[in-house]
């Protein structure tokens, strides 16, 4: 199942609980978290195919009130695999 991190800046009004409830609402939203550093928020998106997590990044995530920037890395799944 394809999975994207998202990597999110917001405003420092909007860091509060608020946005961590509102993105854990999305169903395709598998995780997400207040964290410290470079960026404020870390989510997981899983769906059923790329373009669906497209879709919920550009459409939901990013309408938030206070989200300034969002950074997709997407997961590639040929690194569980052992290299001989």
């Amino acid at each position: 199942m394809p999975m994207a991190l998202v990597l999110m800046n917001v405003d420092t009004r909007a860091r509060g609980r608020g946005l961590l409830d509102s993105l854990r609402s999305i169903e395709e939203v598998k995780e997400a978290y207040s964290v410290f550093g470079v960026y404020d928020i870390v989510v997981k998106v899983e769906a059923d195919d790329r373009k669906r997590i497209e879709e919920i990044i550009v459409w939901k995530i990013r309408k938030f009130d206070g989200v300034r920037q969002t950074i997709t890395m997407w997961v590639y799944a040929g690194f569980d695999k052992k290299v001989e």
